[in-house]
């Protein structure tokens, strides 16, 4: 049988438990891991760049354990990252699930039989709060 190969990608600004929770749980669903991480670019659906740079955030990514690999994503478009990586499993926080791009991720991979997977969001946490909190200091 051939190794399940997932793709989990994200900003990953601020790295916190939120990000570690989503790779983990990825990891559990697959045999290879590999993280894609946003550059400043692609992360524009944020309304507001990243607070860390790229060459970190990507170097940060690569040493957990849980991912056995990371890549830099250029786009929000996962089928150029599906074409470089070639994998079986699309991870997503669920708060994509329901969203007009997260449709069209599930309709794009039907067709060439990957699956979307919808992780749990950590709800208590995120890049944009600790942002605002940061901001209040």
């Amino acid at each position: 049988m051939s190794q399940i190969i997932g793709y989990a990608s994200g900003v990953f600004d601020l790295f916190h438990i939120g990000h570690l929770n989503l790779l983990r749980q990825a990891r559990a669903q697959c045999d290879h891991l590999v993280a894609g991480v946003l550059t400043d670019e692609a992360s524009s659906h944020k309304g507001r760049p990243p607070l860390v740079p790229l060459h970190e955030r990507l170097e940060v990514v690569k040493a957990m354990t849980c991912v056995d690999e990371a890549i830099v994503d250029h786009t929000l478009e996962k089928m150029d990252a599906w074409q470089q990586v070639g994998f079986h499993r699309l991870f997503k926080g669920d708060d994509w699930r329901g969203t007009a791009r997260g449709e069209q991720w599930e309709r794009d991979f039907a067709a060439v039989g990957v699956e979307v997977v919808y992780l749990p969001y950590t709800m208590h946490v995120s890049s944009t709060n600790l942002r605002l909190l940061i901001q209040q200091l």
